[in-house]
């Protein structure tokens, strides 16, 4: 996962306020960081399995507030959006994912005796592997294969959840979108003076000085 010391000082949200947002992207964002934390589409036992997933794809540095994935793929499953394709012998997302969660805690009761939410973080782990190389094939799966769930929705959904958050693009150095102002500098290691700085060359604390400049 990012390292929090790369951009040591630097936070997105400060450019709330700046040319490098405009209404739209600020209205999009704060939905983002007021999504509910309780479940719409998926039961209370199916967020908490997304949770545990998550916990295991994209495990989370301490010392901060957690970024809430599982609740943000709910919001997107409880909305109805959609990427648009599927890949072969995929339901649609609502179908996908309920099957999936079924399928996985029917999976982890066979294979280690209890409900995937109860598994220890190792044998959590051994389950998510043998999903990702398509070993699981009960038949809870429903003929959807259980590779091509784990690459092309469940991984996906939570990556994708996990790095639409703005707590994620602070870690990253990422600035969100970038508009009405765009980029201007871009070459090769080039950086715009509203860019997050780099903790390199002249050090950790140079970065906090740079990055209280950054709008």
């Amino acid at each position: 996962m990012p390292d929090p010391s790369r951009y040591p000082g630097y936070d997105v949200l400060r450019k709330r306020h700046t040319p490098s947002w405009n209404e739209k992207t600020r209205q999009v964002i704060d939905a983002r960081l007021a999504v509910s934390r309780d479940p719409r589409f998926f039961t209370a036992h199916e967020m908490a399995t997304v949770t545990a997933i998550a916990d295991r794809l994209v495990p989370q540095p301490r010392g901060r507030p957690p970024i809430p994935v599982a609740a943000l793929i709910d919001d997107k499953l409880h909305k109805g959006h959609e990427d648009g394709f599927r890949g072969d012998g995929m339901p649609r997302e609502r179908e996908a994912w309920r099957r999936g969660l079924t399928a996985l805690d029917a999976e982890a009761r066979a294979g280690h005796g209890a409900e995937f939410l109860r598994l220890a973080g190792p044998r959590q782990d051994a389950v998510l592997q043998q999903m990702e190389k398509g070993a699981l094939n009960g038949p809870a799966w429903g003929g959807m294969p259980s590779e091509t769930f784990f690459k092309q929705r469940m991984a996906k959904d939570v990556v994708f959840a996990y790095y639409a958050h703005p707590t994620a693009w602070s870690e990253i150095g990422f600035g969100g979108p970038a508009s009405p102002r765009g980029y201007v500098r871009l070459g090769h290691d080039e950086r715009d003076p509203w860019e997050a700085a780099e903790a390199r060359g002249g050090g950790a604390e140079a970065a906090r000085r740079k990055n209280r400049h950054v709008g």
